[in-house]
Parts: C-alpha cells; structure tokens; sequence
C-alpha cells in the first residue's frame, strides 16, 4: 500500500546535475559541451528565436499594408432558419446564447438574417435585423425589439 511514510520518486526521475569544466577524464572539461567559438560558447548567448544571423527579418521584409480600425463593431450572426427549431415565443438574446447560436463575449454584438423562412410569430431580441428579416417576421406577425448597444 502506498502512503506518505514510504513515496518515493520514480526510477530515473532525479538525475544529478551535469557538472562541466571538471577536466578532460569527465567528459565534459575544456569547452564545457559548448563546442569551440562564437556567440553560443560565450556566457549570455542568448539569441532570440526570430534573429537570423544578421539578414533582414522576414517581419520587416513583408509588406504592411491595410489597416484595422479599432473601432469596429463585430455581429454574431443568427439566420431565421436558426430560430425554426426554437419553442420559445420571445427570442432575446440570453435564450439565443443558451441555445448555443451565439456568443456574447467580448462585447458581440447580435444581427438577425433573413435566410430561411417564418412560419409562426416571434418577438426577436437583436443589435440589428436586415431588411428582408424584418419582412419576413412582421409578414408572420412577430415584432423586433431593438437592442441598445
């Protein structure tokens, strides 16, 4: 049985330290292991992942083009189709994210899509509706309430 009073390590899971510069018998004398020369046999070599011997990094050999506008609104996006196997009469945004059709992390915001069809009365919750998903509740006799962001 195994218990505190007698745990022990796993075979070979504490091995001592390798001991350089300790003469040419141990193996490990002279050089210490770290070959003859240059920036990698000198104490504080370290040399960072991206460096490349000097030859312009390919970070700065690509072209920066574009730009991202920080102040973008991103829409997860639901289709009617999505809403068709719902039962709930009142669709608002925390039964879409119950119902795993969207995630509202990160401050998302929610659009509603007219692809699909309506075939009873719905009263939606969303950030924003298009055009023909707006046609296509109200012809069924749903409403759409908007949701301030």
């Amino acid at each position: 049985m195994v218990d505190l009073s007698n745990l022990r390590r796993p075979a070979g899971s504490n091995r001592s330290r390798k001991r350089v510069g300790r003469g040419p018998g141990s193996g490990h004398g002279k050089t210490s292991g770290r070959g003859q020369k240059g920036q990698k046999a000198r104490s504080g070599d370290r040399i960072p992942a991206w460096f490349e011997g000097g030859q312009m990094p390919l970070q700065r050999r690509l072209p920066k083009r574009g730009f991202t506008n920080p102040f973008r609104r991103e829409y997860a996006i639901v289709n009617l189709r999505d809403l068709e196997g719902l039962e709930e009469e009142e669709i608002t945004l925390e039964v879409l994210q119950s119902h795993r059709l969207v995630d509202l992390g990160r401050g998302r915001l929610v659009k509603i899509l007219g692809d699909g069809a309506v075939n009873r009365k719905y009263t939606v919750q969303a950030h924003a509706v298009s055009a023909s998903a707006r046609e296509k509740i109200e012809a069924a006799g749903g409403s759409i309430e908007l949701v301030e962001s």
